[in-house]
């Protein structure tokens, strides 16, 4: 009987520690992987920019203008405040003997600050043209008196007003190329325009 009391006793004890014990340690989480080391993706190197052709002596501003329309031996063009004819060429048709240009000032400007004419010369000659005429001032519309490389020439105008050139056709079937463009101070260079005969 003692055996048997013994026996339970430690049984009961044994279970009584078995309760008192501290839980089992949880189980470290499994090692974060680390991502093998990638390569980075190849750079592809960027494909050279475009490069805008370089402008000429030969390049005309008005190359990318429409062509002036034109009815009856005479065509209408405008000038802004922009420092911009609206069209690039003028096409005489040979038919005509004389043609006629028409120059509307859109801009408000007046003409002293943007004043806007219509000079026809050789292609080759503008630049002296205007150089010369530079010292004529306003009044003699930015030409010099009596320049026989000027074929033609309109009056000076400023924004809202109109005027007009007439010429001999034959005076532009020369040695050419032939151009219109506007004699004011800083204006020539980009005001100005293919003239032929088609």
């Amino acid at each position: 009987m003692k055996t048997t009391t013994l026996g339970i006793a430690c049984a009961l004890a044994l279970a009584a520690c078995g309760e008192n014990s501290p839980p089992p340690a949880p189980e470290p989480p499994p090692p974060a992987s680390t991502p093998a080391p990638t390569a980075p993706a190849p750079v592809e190197p960027a494909a050279p920019a475009a490069e805008a052709p370089a402008a000429t002596a030969d390049t005309v501003p008005g190359d990318a203008k429409p062509a002036a329309e034109v009815s009856d031996c005479s065509t209408t063009i405008e000038g802004n405040d922009a420092m911009q004819f609206n069209v690039g060429s003028i096409t005489v048709p040979s038919s005509c003997s004389e043609f006629t240009i028409t120059l509307r000032h859109t801009g408000q400007l007046p003409v002293n600050a943007m004043g806007h004419n219509v000079v026809i010369s050789r292609a080759s000659d503008r630049q002296a043209i205007a150089a010369d005429g530079a010292m004529g001032g306003v009044e003699a519309g930015y030409l010099k008196a009596d320049d026989n490389r000027v074929i033609a020439h309109s009056d000076l105008i400023g924004g809202g007003q109109t005027t007009s050139v007439s010429f001999s056709v034959s005076a532009i079937q020369g040695d050419g190329p032939y151009e219109f463009f506007c004699s004011f101070p800083g204006h020539w260079a980009t005001m100005r325009g293919t003239l032929q005969v088609g």
